[in-house]
Order: C-alpha cells, then structure tokens, then sequence
C-alpha cells in the first residue's frame, strides 16, 4: 500500500468493506433463478463473440481463420465483486499518482491534511462512491485488471465483467425480454474485449495517456480529500460545503493542468470512439439475434437520459459520468457516419494506429476524419 509516515494513502481494504456495506441489495431471485442466469449470460458472452466478429470484420493479426483470440476471462459477478475488482484496478492505476502524492505531503499543506485525516477516512469515502456506482454497471472491460484468486485476469491484464444482479434490475425496470435484453449488453461489452483483443497497441496507448495524465496532475492531498468528501456529503443526501454550484464540479475538473487539458481531450476522443462503436455493434447486431432490440434501445435510451433524480444527477455531474453519457451518443454518431460514407472496412482503419484514432473536432466532425485519413492514405491531395 502506498504510505506516507506510516499512514496509508488510501485504505483499500477498507474501501472494499465499506463499499460492499453500503451497495444497495441486488433484485430477489431464487438459487435456482441466480444459477440459470449465470449460465445464460456466460452462454451469450461467448455466442457473441462470434456475431461481434463478424459485424466488425476485426480479427487479431496472426490469428489463423481471421479469429479473435481471447484469453481475457468472463466473470459475471454481483455487485460486492464488481467493487473488489474496480478497487484492484483503481489500485493499480493510481499508484503512481498516489506515489506522487506522497513526495508532496512533507512540503504542502494539503499532504498535512491527509496525514491528519488519515487514509482510513479516505478509503470510507472512496467506498461511499463505490457503492453508489456498483449498483449502476452492467458490464465493464477491465482493460488494466491485475489477476487475483478470485478475479482471474488474462496474460496482458483485461477481464470483461457482467454485473448479474444490475442486468436483471434493469431488464426488470425496462419490462422487456430477459433473454434478448441479456444478449444485447453482452453484445456490448464483448465489442470492448474484440477491440482490444484484434488491436494489440490499444491497451497500452491508453494506459500511457493515462500515465501521462496522472504524472501531469497538479492536486495536493487536500483537495483530492475534499473532492471525494463533497461526493460522500452527495451520497448521503447533504448539500456539499462551498459556493452555490459547486457540486456540480466533476472530480476530473479539479485536477486539469493545460498539458492535462490536451491529454483529457484525446483520451475523450479514444473513450469516444470505443463507447460509441459498441453501441453502434450492439444495435448492428442487434435485429439478427435480438428479435426486440428496437423497443430495448429506446427504452433504454430514455432511461440513459433521465437519470433517478436529484441526487443522482448531482453525483453523475461530480464524478463526470454526464461527460460519459455524451461519449455514448457523440461516438456512436462518429461511427455511423463514418461507416455510411465509407463503409465498414473503411472504417476499421481507424484501428491502423494512435495517428488514425479521431481527434476530439473529428469526434463531432466525422467527414474531418475521413477527409484525413482515407485522401491521405489513398493519395488525394
């Protein structure tokens, strides 16, 4: 764990237990109902990978027969399995930046902060927001996953996730079929694991923007503390300390310097486009194997939109999530676009390399990105 003076930075395990406390219980169903679930996610996890494969065309280089070869687990988990496999993540992500934070503890009022607060309290509200986002993911690529006992993850890290209990809530809260309900978020998230299964310099060009971005960070512990207090205060329904307005201030707003600016930018462009593509796959996919996929997309669609209130709208504008939710829409735009105008091979150039990923403007501007990649590559002037 990183430390400062013997006091831990973030208490993990204690993030765990108070997340796994406070997540809301999952939906009621029998033993038997739970097993017959489990095993029907797992049945269209795998069948999709074969639909995704073809829909896309993206097969892993070297891999005879134009396959994609896997060796990322799928794990359909609850809702305390979601937490324990996001903090390993976050633990492994943010080392560096918590390393840093710890050289500036001597020397910033901020770190005297946290060396008073300690990083119990740290770990109580980082569980807080845990909680709050582990009753909401249905599934979730785990691009940097490290291996556990219980949390396998394959040779290159990675490991997709299905919530169970958050896909029968919603299924249930939609009122539409289970079985092509179930089969339409696999869709999605398995387009995730091809992605970076077919495109083996993805991983780590994200993981370097990220590394990039959290090197460039320019916090103290102080304010990092009070960030995550104000979305604790959130989560238990009262009125963050601080000017009229500011909860609505994302968590990643905080921590921007200008080169970070730049990094943001591309990093939403590539989240973007991967987001967006999966939509696009899943709804592609869609009216062959999910005979009820246009009622499941609209029903879904509005409840992506509406969000559950006050409270969860505050909390989704504080941790960025409504930034997210445009990724959904403005990628999916990019990708159809894109594909109507130059088909779906044409389209897949944009998996050539980081210099044929879409910038941000071409995110919004489709025909930029065509314009830059396919005249140049075919020679136009």
């Amino acid at each position: 764990m990183t430390s400062i003076g013997g006091v831990e930075m973030v208490d993990w395990n204690l993030a765990v237990a108070t997340a796994t406390r406070f997540v809301r219980p999952g939906p009621e169903v029998s033993r038997d109902e739970a097993r017959a679930i489990v095993a029907e996610l797992r049945r269209h996890a795998k069948s999709s990978e074969e639909h995704v494969r073809g829909f896309t065309r993206m097969a892993q280089p070297g891999v005879e027969g134009g396959a994609v070869s896997h060796d990322t687990p799928v794990l359909v988990v609850d809702r305390p399995g979601w937490i324990r496999a996001n903090v390993a993540g976050f633990r492994a992500v943010l080392k560096p930046l918590l390393a840093k934070m710890e050289d500036r503890r001597s020397s910033t009022p901020g770190g005297a902060v946290l060396g008073a607060v300690g990083g119990k309290v740290t770990g109580v509200e980082l569980g807080m927001l845990l909680s709050f986002l582990a009753s909401r993911v249905l599934g979730q690529y785990e691009t940097f996953a490290p291996a556990s006992r219980d949390l396998p993850a394959g040779t290159q890290g990675g490991r997709l996730l299905l919530v169970a209990p958050n896909i029968v809530h919603v299924e249930r809260e939609l009122d539409v079929a289970p079985h092509d309900f179930r089969l339409w978020v696999c869709l999605h998230e398995e387009t995730h694991r091809t992605q970076f299964s077919a495109v083996p310099w993805l991983r780590d060009h994200i993981e370097g923007e990220i590394q990039s971005f959290l090197s460039e960070t320019d916090i103290d512990p102080g304010t990092l503390l009070e960030r995550l207090r104000e979305a604790a205060q959130s989560l238990a329904g009262a009125k963050p300390e601080g000017e009229e307005g500011e909860e609505s201030r994302s968590l990643v707003d905080v921590v921007q310097t200008p080169v970070q600016r730049e990094i943001l930018g591309r990093l939403t462009a590539v989240m973007s486009l991967l987001e967006g593509h999966a939509d696009y796959v899943m709804d592609g996919v869609g009216p062959e194997v999910v005979p009820s996929v246009a009622e499941i997309r609209e029903k879904f669609q509005k409840r992506r939109a509406s969000g559950a209130g006050r409270l969860d709208q505050a909390l989704r504008k504080l941790l960025g999530l409504d930034a997210k939710l445009r990724q959904y829409r403005d990628g999916e735009r990019f990708v159809r676009s894109v594909v109507e105008e130059v088909g779906m091979d044409g389209f897949n150039r944009v998996w050539t390399s980081p210099n044929t990923l879409p910038t941000k403007q071409e995110i919004a501007k489709p025909a930029d990105w065509v314009a830059r990649v396919h005249r140049k590559a075919d020679g136009a002037p």
